[in-house]
């Protein structure tokens, strides 16, 4: 299982490509236009958030998914943020890798847009269309890192792995951004 954090809507292209994992989804994103058809073609797992009665189902249905030979992705940060902030986990979803299924390792990813950060970043309150047409609009290329981080140790504590996932995922994201100024 991967955790990652999530800047934008794109990280779902770039780490589903350098990976090949499944993500999970909130439910809104089946009924999307064009992006729940792309959900479906790589085995979205989706959730209903609004639902935190059904989370030990959906913690369950995790589960059953890293059964299977693709690997999963978990923003546990529940949504995207500006591209300069790690926003708390979410740890709910997190019980289904508290301890892990055999054979499973959970690896922290940070996805790094380095000083385009801010770019690309999608706070709240910014219209989805707005930012799309923000992000189609920059020119020129923009690297973009992802660091698969070292895997952390089992726990039968939901909270302790956000926890452990969040600190390397912002320690990764620290050292790399403190090498580079911001745009």
């Amino acid at each position: 299982m991967l955790i990652s954090n999530h800047v934008t809507w794109l990280d779902i292209a770039i780490l589903g490509g350098a990976t090949g994992c499944a993500f999970v989804s909130k439910d809104e994103v089946r009924t999307t236009p064009l992006m729940g058809w792309l959900a479906d073609q790589n085995h979205t797992l989706y959730i209903r958030r609004a639902q935190r009665s059904g989370a030990l189902d959906q913690a369950t249905a995790i589960a059953d998914a890293l059964r299977k030979p693709q690997p999963v992705t978990l923003f546990p940060e529940g949504t995207t943020g500006d591209g300069g902030t790690l926003l708390p986990f979410r740890s709910a979803l997190l019980a289904a890798v508290a301890p892990p299924p055999p054979e499973v390792i959970v690896r922290p990813v940070a996805i790094d847009y380095g000083p385009a950060r801010f770019i690309f970043g999608w706070a709240k309150g910014e219209p989805g269309k707005a930012n799309a047409l923000r992000i189609l609009g920059h020119r020129g290329t923009t690297p973009v890192t992802v660091r698969l981080l070292d895997p952390i140790p089992p726990s039968a504590d939901r909270k302790a792995v956000a926890r452990a996932t969040h600190d390397a995922i912002a320690a990764a994201l620290a050292a790399s951004n403190a090498a580079r100024p911001n745009l």
